[in-house]
């Protein structure tokens, strides 16, 4: 089995090893992924919600060739065996130096480091246990057994933190025997233990958190650099709180004001008033969109007036066909329903075209007796496409190269069943 040397010093950047076994993982177009075991490895495999590192591999041949391996996964089977994943073979007995992403490694240590000291600060103060964390590439979260989290109550979580990160408090690393660690968890001075047998790994943070944990950590809370909550939201089992640390949080806070910069610069005033700058545009911008849509209702009415009066009736029809380039679908929706709202006898084949598609509407006053969503169905089916409507009021959606002949099959069949409706009165 693998010795892990990252759980003696996850500050281990390069170590010496040899392959023991080579498997081929997949094979796609010609090219093999492989999976490498080690004697020993410093990388860290996917675990406990911590993501794998990334590194490299070299081996030197008989020749003095040297061979690079990109590492770009690492994963541990159900027999515990590390197997580090690459596009590149190593055989069996090749000895090899590895060195370890370490911008990665630190990142994912600052990170886990943090939220061990977060959940553990949940609990003292609010009674809120962790129930599952995850490492993201540009945040972490952690999901609390609670129903709420008052803004008060996490801004004090957050400045313990960091205080106790300012404190530099120590984090060791032990591993104790399982009954040992039962009587830890029985006395409440262990969070959580895993089912597993044999030794277990304690993380300990000086006189505040022991947690048994498989990941890498840092030396001290100092080296966690900082810890900033970034939202909460709620989840299916309690409370999502995101949060960033150490060099994450410098690039989070830096984005961030950023933001706030560009934003105070649009609205000509001081970054302190960028939220009543925006509250204000949101106002006006409601206001705007009220306006509009009255607007919007009126011309639509006077337009349906135009169109009636352009349309005379004939055989007890009154049919408006026109195809518009200019006017979004709602707009030609509501235009279709004020027109057979307006004048009797009437129906609406409206078009509007955008992008190659075409919106078609087919609507009728309340005197006439067709189902107006059985003809577009009907028609739009015969093409190989679906849409439908109420009696009232059809829609569907085409090419633009068919909205022709589809108006074309509506007119007919229009005209067809304002027949029959004439010849049963």
């Amino acid at each position: 089995m693998t010795e892990r040397l990252y759980y003696s010093d996850s500050f281990l950047r390069n170590f010496s090893s040899c392959v023991t076994d080579i498997r081929e993982l997949s094979r796609s177009d010609g090219q093999s992924v492989w999976q490498v075991a080690l004697e020993s490895t410093a990388f860290y495999p996917t675990s406990g919600g911590q993501p794998h590192d990334l590194g490299v591999l070299t081996a030197i041949s008989r020749s003095g060739a040297v061979l690079e391996v990109p590492v770009t996964a690492v994963e541990e089977d159900e027999n515990g065996e590390v197997w580090h994943q690459t596009l590149k073979p190593l055989l069996a007995g090749t000895e090899v130096k590895g060195e370890i992403d370490w911008q990665r490694r630190l990142d994912h240590m600052q990170q886990h480091s943090g939220q061990h000291l977060l959940s553990a600060i949940f609990v003292q103060q609010l009674q809120a246990p962790t129930v599952s964390f995850h490492l993201g590439e540009t945040s972490s979260t952690i999901d609390l057994a609670v129903n709420s989290l008052a803004q008060h109550s996490l801004e004090r979580v957050e400045r313990i933190a960091n205080e106790l990160i300012a404190e530099d408090r120590a984090v060791t690393a032990r591993k104790i025997d399982r009954s040992e660690a039962e009587v830890l968890l029985a006395t409440g001075a262990l969070r959580k233990l895993p089912e597993r047998d044999g030794e277990i790994r304690l993380i300990e943070i000086a006189n505040c958190d022991l947690n048994a944990c498989g990941g890498t950590h840092v030396r001290s809370t100092g080296q966690i650099g900082g810890l900033l909550v970034r939202g909460v939201e709620r989840v299916r089992q309690g409370v999502r709180v995101e949060f960033t640390c150490g060099l994450r949080a410098v690039a989070a806070a830096r984005q961030d004001f950023s933001v706030l910069r560009r934003s105070a610069s649009f609205l000509s005033a001081p970054r302190s008033e960028v939220p009543a700058g925006i509250e204000r545009l949101v106002a006006d911008a409601k206001a705007s969109a009220k306006e509009l849509h009255k607007l919007r209702e009126e011309a639509a009415t006077y337009h349906a007036v135009k169109l009636a009066v352009e349309e005379q009736i004939v055989d007890h029809l009154r049919l408006v066909r026109r195809v518009f380039t200019d006017r979004d679908t709602d707009y030609v929706k509501l235009l279709a329903s004020r027109l057979v709202a307006s004048v009797p006898q009437t129906v609406a084949l409206l078009v509007s075209e955008q992008q190659g598609l075409a919106f078609v509407v087919l609507a009728r006053s309340g005197d006439m007796e067709f189902h107006a969503g059985n003809l577009m169905k009907e028609a739009l089916a015969a093409r190989g496409l679906r849409g439908g409507g109420s009696p009232d009021l059809a829609q569907g959606q085409v090419p633009a190269e068919q909205s022709g002949s589809l108006l074309d099959a509506l007119e007919a069949a229009v005209h067809k069943a304002a027949a029959r409706t004439s010849e049963m009165a």
